[in-house]
Order: C-alpha cells, then structure tokens, then sequence
C-alpha cells in the first residue's frame, strides 16, 4: 500500500514515537506544581517551547500549544480581532485558505464583522497587491496561508506581511503545510500549526503571537498557556511532536529535493500518459511533495476508489465525491476544472519505485471509469447551428461529458447550451472550454436551474 495523502496526515515519525513513550513516565504530572514530579513535567513543557520557538524563529514565550491546528487558527483569528477591535471590524482573507480560517471569517461575519476574499490567479497564488487594495483604515486582522494544502502552491507571506505592517496591520499565517518544511519568512505577527502535518500526534496545534500584538484571548479565562489555550497540557503529545519537528527539519533540506524531483515527474508525465488532463497549481512555486491535476469526464469518488484498490491512497478536491455536491472552494476559486481530481501528496521517504507503479496503474483507471461514463469518442460530423443539452438532475462529471459528446455536431461558430442544476458546472463547463480553446459565452437564468452558453471557434 502506497500512502499519498501527506497533506492530510503523516504517520507518526519514529523520532515522535520514542519521545511519546517516554514522556508517558517522566511528562505526567500537572507542570504547574512545585512538587518534584510536577517540576520534573514543568522542566519538559519548557524545553518543548524553546524548541518550538527556534523552529519557528520567535520567542518561546510568544509560543502556546493547543489542542490542534484548528483551535490554534479559531482562537488566533478571534482573539486578534477582538483585540484590535477598537481599530475596526474589518478582516481580510484569500479565497483559497483553509476551511477553519474560512470559517473563523464566517462566524465573525454573523456577528456583525465584513470580510474582504482576496481572489487569487489560476495557479493559485495571492498577488500583494491584492491585499494592498483591500486594506482599510477599520481593517482589524490579515490572513494568508504560507501554502495551499490542496494544490501546494506557495503564497508570498513575505511581501504580504511589508505590506500589511506598513499599514499598522497584523498579518495571521496559517503554517500547517509549510512549518515542517522551515520557518516562515517575513514580519507576521500570528503563526498557527498543526503537528499531525510533520509527523507529530494529532491533538497539538502551535500558536504562535508575537509580542506588541493587540490580542484578547476569548472565552473563559484560564492560567493556562498565558490564557490562550484552556486545559491540562497533553504533555506527552506536546513533546512528541516538538521532537518530530526538530527531527523532520533535519531532513528536509535533502529530502526536499528528492520529493520534488518524484511529484515534478509526475506533473510532467501524466498529461502525456492520460489525454484530457489539467495539472493544477504553480509549477515553481510549491511545496515540494503536492501535485494535482484533474481529469475530464471523470468521476472523482470512483477514481479515488479504483486507486485505493490498486493499492494507492490519495485525495481530491471534486465536487464528484460523496461528501460534498459542490467543488473544492479552492479549485473554484483558481478556476480550474474540478471534475476527476486527484492530489497527489508524497510523504518523506516515498520510495521512487511507487510513483513509477501510479504513473502505470493511473491510465488504465482513467480510463476505465471514462469507459463506463460513455465519454465521448473523437469529433465527427457538424450539424445543426446550436445544440440544447439537457442534464438537468445529472451530477459531475455527467454534463461536461454530455456537452463533449455533442460539441463535434456544430459548425465552428455554432452554440451549445447546455442545462445543468448541479453547482460543479458553473466551474467545470468554462474549465473544459478554457482546455479545449473554446469560447465560453456565459451562464443565463433557465426555468429549471442554469443555462450555460459554449460557441465553437475551432
């Protein structure tokens, strides 16, 4: 079994086990006491954040640990904001962070807040100026992940943070993808991570607030972690994972290299190995072991199964999957296809020899699923000048199969509608046009869900 799925999980490092294990006899005790076994916890707890903070390049006691990334992000973004809430209720975010960031927004949009999406560019990245032009003098707070957890693109938090301390606001990074990997560069003022991300346990996030930030820890109150983390410390857990992130940064350099060399293979070789594919993501800019790429008139669930029974797991951000009926919000927001998506994550030590296996197996279950999709055979003849689609009540990838099917019977200049109620369309519909050099004309409002308007140029 091949494990592909790094962004989501990594196994526990060995470094991280022995660590866990001792620390079950010397780490159990409550570290806020004066008796020996709690100084003896009290002792381990304040290695763990000196650790922390070199790793992070801060102050260790500008160092919290929570009880994972997410509460790290949630108690982040919340106790910034009401701390600045005297300069305004305003928030920026990108369009492709991280759902627990998008909620965060969400919530403090409900309770009054504004928040301003900053779009980002089909591969991914933020562009500076972006968050130049939503800064307002009642702006509150910044957020900007340091790289995509789906399509591994790399986001300029250096020159997001010039800009944002420019203008007398804190910048929020969302680091979960990128800490294990090395600091993070520039002048951020709050930094979150997440230990199951580098092969630490699950159940510790790391917040990180610089000191001369405004924060006002919400919730109620506890002399715990300068009152921004609530409860009894997982001690054991906590000191896994800081040794896990020592531990990976160690290799990360060398391993870097390798990993990047094995995913820019398969960047490179998987449109030539499989017709009608989109690779997604910058191609420079990226986290050394994410690449993904989409597949036309694919059922993302089915493909994502058939590889799990050759032996490979992997993610997706499709729409075509049992959890959701509508695309990754960051695949929309780039504007690429979302239909048949596949990430790719390799995790350190990935040995060669597996993704030479997935390069082989990956066609054969394209295929496959197209097959028993009816995907559409080569063009044929031209017929009538505009074409109606019904697929209304058909999810993805049904109707940009059906709008292939029949795109070869008009003339160039002739129209396709193509009716369609399944949200994934309005993605995947330009998506396919965008990949075929075909005009998309645009989407009007039908009697039963939308029409969306294809013309042939070629």
């Amino acid at each position: 079994m091949s494990y592909f799925d790094a962004a989501s999980a990594v196994p526990l490092h060995p470094v991280a086990r022995q660590a866990l294990l001792a620390s079950l006899d010397e780490g159990w005790a409550d570290p806020a006491r004066l008796y020996r076994e709690g100084r003896r916890a009290r002792m381990l707890l304040d290695a763990a954040r000196e650790a922390a903070a070199e790793a992070v390049g801060c102050r260790a006691d500008e160092v919290v640990f929570t009880s994972s990334g997410t509460r790290a992000v949630h108690t982040g973004v919340a106790g910034a904001l009401a701390g600045r809430r005297r300069i305004g209720r305003h928030l920026i975010v990108s369009s492709v962070e991280h759902s627990s960031v998008l909620h965060s927004a969400e919530v403090f949009e409900a309770d009054g807040g504004t928040v301003t999406r900053v779009p980002v560019n089909r591969a991914g990245a933020v562009e500076p100026s972006g968050y130049a032009g939503a800064l307002r003098p009642d702006t509150a707070l910044a957020c900007l992940q340091s790289a995509n957890h789906e399509v591994g693109t790399v986001q300029p938090v250096a020159e997001v943070a010039e800009v944002c301390r420019a203008a007398g606001v804190p910048l929020l990074v969302d680091a979960a993808q990128s800490l294990g990997w090395g600091p993070v560069e520039g002048h951020w003022s709050v930094l979150t991570a997440s230990a199951h991300k580098w092969g630490g346990p699950s159940g510790v996030g790391l917040l990180v607030v610089r000191k001369g930030v405004r924060f006002a820890a919400q919730g109620a109150a506890d002399e715990r972690e300068s009152g921004r983390a609530p409860g009894f410390e997982n001690l054991p857990a906590i000191v896994a994972a800081v040794a896990s992130l020592r531990a990976v940064r160690v290799e990360a350099a060398q391993e870097a290299v390798r990993l990047r060399e094995l995913t820019e293979r398969i960047r490179t070789r998987v449109p030539r190995l499989v017709p009608d594919v989109e690779v997604v993501g910058d191609p420079g800019r990226r986290l050394p072991g994410i690449v993904t790429f989409s597949c036309l008139y694919v059922d993302g669930e089915a493909l994502l199964h058939e590889l799990d029974r050759e032996g490979f797991s992997v993610s997706s951000g499709s729409s075509c999957t049992s959890s959701t009926l509508t695309p990754s919000h960051v695949l929309k927001a780039m504007g690429v296809l979302s239909e048949g998506n596949v990430r790719v994550s390799l995790p350190a030590g990935t040995a060669e020899e597996d993704v030479e296996r997935f390069l082989e197996v990956l066609p054969g279950a394209v295929a496959g699923i197209r097959e028993k999709l009816g995907a559409p055979a080569p063009e044929t003849a031209l017929h009538a000048e505009e074409l109606v689609v019904d697929s209304l009540g058909k999810r993805c990838p049904i109707p940009v199969i059906e709008l292939a099917k029949v795109f070869g019977d008009v003339p160039v200049g002739g129209t396709v509608r193509v009716l369609s109620d399944d949200e994934a369309a309005r993605l995947d519909i330009p998506a396919w046009c965008e990949m075929r050099g075909q005009e998309y004309v645009g989407e009007e409002p039908a009697e039963r869900g939308t029409a969306y308007l294809v013309r042939r140029v070629s």
